[in-house]
């Protein structure tokens, strides 16, 4: 779901530029991985490297083909007009965690690296009842609107154009978590050449724009 509006986004512009029509299914991480290793067809699948790899690893897609196509950083948010926690350090972070009703994350790859957070600083267990771990395919932004989540984290990308919240801003750097997400042409794929024309785009720097205001950086090829 990260990338869900840069790929529309990239999609409309592949289509302007090639007059090739590409459909877009975003899906939570888990549930795409799911479908592509139960050898559900598809032409391309964007997710996360270390998923990426375990596709590879077990040939449901071309390992050749894999592109990197954007990494995006953790931000923070809280719902419109509510206090603003200071996160400016790590201190600060922990604090507002400590402080906060209730905790969101995703069940992606910033919820994996939270938790593990939250278990490092010591923490897990007496926040435990106050975790709201976002169903796959619904966005923290969304829960803290609705009141659901007081103090929510999630790729920077998922809290963009979300009504209803404030981002408070990025992890700080010495605890933000950088998640690569990378593209591949599947095995089973109906239009690979089509496919490989398409995964050119994105990887390009005429795709760079579109990631940056999507909130996501463009990344270097591996």
């Amino acid at each position: 779901m990260a990338t869900r509006q840069v790929l529309n986004e990239l999609a409309s512009a592949y289509e302007a530029r090639a007059g090739e029509r590409v459909a877009i299914e975003s899906v939570g991480g888990v549930a795409a991985f799911r479908r592509v290793d139960e050898g559900e067809a598809f032409d391309i699948v964007v997710l996360a490297s270390d998923a990426i790899d375990r596709l590879a690893a077990s040939a449901r897609v071309d390992a050749a083909s894999r592109v990197r196509v954007a990494r995006s950083g953790v931000a923070v948010a809280v719902a419109s007009g509510a206090p603003r926690p200071s996160i400016d350090d790590e201190a600060a972070v922990r604090e507002a965690v400590l402080a906060a009703r209730s905790i969101g994350y995703s069940t992606g790859p910033s919820g994996v690296y939270l938790t593990r957070l939250f278990e490092r600083w010591g923490i897990a267990e007496p926040i435990a009842s106050r975790i709201v771990q976002a169903p796959p395919g619904v966005a923290v932004g969304t829960l803290i609107a609705r009141g659901e989540v007081e103090l929510g984290f999630q790729q920077m990308s998922e809290m963009i154009g979300v009504e209803g919240i404030d981002v408070l801003g990025m992890l700080p750097p010495g605890i933000q978590t950088l998640t690569i997400f990378e593209a591949a042409i599947c095995a089973n794929a109906c239009e690979p050449q089509r496919a490989r024309a398409f995964l050119a785009f994105i990887a390009s720097s005429d795709a760079d724009s579109a990631k940056v205001r999507n909130g996501m950086e463009p990344c270097q090829p591996a």
